[in-house]
Formats: structure tokens, sequence, C-alpha cells
């Protein structure tokens, strides 16, 4: 049994993205991007006709932001400084659903604001690769954190041991995403976060 391990996403876990793809949308592409909601697709609408983009043009415009504006993305209060006291403590790995293309994009934004920890590019549910994780680390204990309630519901069924929390940094989006039934707790602050972690790993490692 080895040390603990901290699994976390990205975007809008460590680092803002909603309302820097939003600016991005407004000034190149004249498209309103809508922070009241958490469904990427239907809250993007071009302000010419107020039509809803369809998924087959937002993909391409969501890639083009992580490939060429990932430098816009600003760390979540807190979320640097929480990182820091957990690696003390256990390993952390950054698995985020982004296209592996963009890997070296986010690790070099990531390295730059002095996040230095192994990244994953994953499509899909994550309770696969979290799994993959534990068979090759084989932790002490782990702790799952995402902002997406579908990758809590996919972590409890393939990796069902693992602590999951769900965090939405976004605070003009918060307010709006009900609580991911899969996750043990909803926090979405790091200085409570980081508590809540610290306290699972230890005492799952410790048991």
């Amino acid at each position: 049994m080895n040390r603990p391990l901290l699994v976390t996403d990205c975007d809008e876990v460590l680092l803002h993205m909603a309302s820097h793809f939003g600016a991005w949308l407004d000034e190149a592409h004249g498209i309103d991007f809508a922070l009241d909601r958490h469904d990427t697709f239907n809250a993007m609408t071009r302000r010419a006709d107020g039509s809803t983009v369809p998924a087959e043009e937002a993909w391409p415009l969501l890639d083009a932001f992580f490939q060429t504006e990932m430098h816009r993305q600003t760390p979540v209060p807190h979320a640097i400084e929480a990182l820091g006291e957990i690696a003390e403590h256990a390993d952390i790995v950054v698995l985020t659903n982004i296209g592996e293309h963009c890997r070296p994009h986010r690790m070099a934004h990531l390295e730059s604001l002095g996040i230095r920890h192994r990244v994953l590019c994953n499509s899909g549910g994550k309770g696969r690769p979290v799994a993959r994780l534990i068979e090759e680390l084989r932790p002490g204990a782990t702790v799952f954190v995402d902002d997406l309630a579908v990758h809590h519901e996919s972590v409890a069924k393939h990796a069902p041991d693992v602590w999951r929390l769900h965090l939405v940094a976004e605070p003009r989006m918060a307010p709006h995403i009900p609580a991911a039934p899969h996750a043990h707790a909803r926090i979405d602050d790091w200085v409570s976060a980081k508590a809540w972690v610290l306290d699972r790993l230890a005492a799952r490692a410790a048991a």
C-alpha cells in the first residue's frame, strides 16, 4: 500500500474556464455564453439571430479554445495552495477531459502556474481511468474531485471505494447546479475542500 492519491479535474476545479471561454466566444465569434447553466453547448447562442450553436460547430470551438486560448485561464482561488499542502501527504494526478493533442498546452500552462503534477487526458466517463490509476499506484486512499455529476457516477461505478467530492468553482454557475447524487460531498471552495480531502486521505490510509 503506497501514498494516498488525489485525482482532480482541471476546468472549474483548478482553473477557471467558462468565463474565459465566454469572453473569447464574444470577442472572436459574436457568440454569447450563458454562465447560469452547466451545459456547454446549449449555453452558446449567436448574438446576430439568437440561434443556439449546434454541437457539430460547438465542439470545434471548444477545441480551438484549448489549443490557442488556454493561457487565458486563471487559477481558482486557493487551489494552488491547497494542492501544495495535499502534495505533502499524497500523490496528485490531474485527469482532464480534453484531447491528447492539447496535453502539452495544458501541462505547460499548469506548470507556469506552479502546478507540476502528472496530467492525463480522457474522453468520456472518468471511472475507468481512475480504476486504472488505483491498479497502477495501489494508493492507501483515493479522493476524486470533479465539477460534473456524470463523472462522479462513473467513478462510483468503476472505483466505488474512492471518496468523491463535487466542486464547482465558477460562482456564477455553482448556484444553478445541483449536488451530484453520486458524490460524498459538495464543497465549492478550496479552503474547505482541502480540509475535507486531507481528512479522507488520512482516515482511509490509517484504516
